[in-house]
């Protein structure tokens, strides 16, 4: 039994449920808060004062947003892709080279992308925080 779940959150759903059901127990009689098994209808009942009343017993469903489904899909192709490129580079000389020049390419362009983003930084503080 889920007795609380605070919120989805962003990659997250919560759907459905009901809120939680305080049952006091007293002894003997019918006292408010007493429960029961119903073995008739086959329900947990409890009583409110006046009648035996159905316990509801909604559910719960706990699901990822239609992105996170998404995000989580690509990884796992990214993943599978890369796992499978690194095979071949230990099979094949020549893919192992391109592999290396591919690390080589990125690490240029991410050095680039740094140096951007410092020449950016340096041109808006020495302009005052405008550029």
């Amino acid at each position: 039994m889920i007795k609380n779940i605070a919120g989805g959150g962003k990659y997250l759903t919560v759907n459905g449920g009901t809120g939680s059901t305080y049952v006091n127990n007293y002894s003997g009689g019918q006292g408010v808060g007493n429960m029961r098994y119903n073995t008739t209808n086959q329900n947990i009942e409890i009583y409110d004062g006046n009648n035996w009343v159905v316990m509801q017993s909604g559910h719960t469903t706990i699901s990822m947003t239609p992105e996170a489904e998404s995000l989580l899909d690509w990884a796992k192709q990214k993943r599978q892709e890369e796992l499978e490129l690194q095979q071949l580079a230990k099979e094949n000389s020549t893919i192992k080279d391109l592999v290396s020049q591919i690390k080589e390419k990125q690490d240029q362009i991410k050095m680039v992308q740094n140096l951007l983003k410092s020449n950016k930084e340096w041109v808006s503080h020495d302009m005052g925080g405008s550029y």
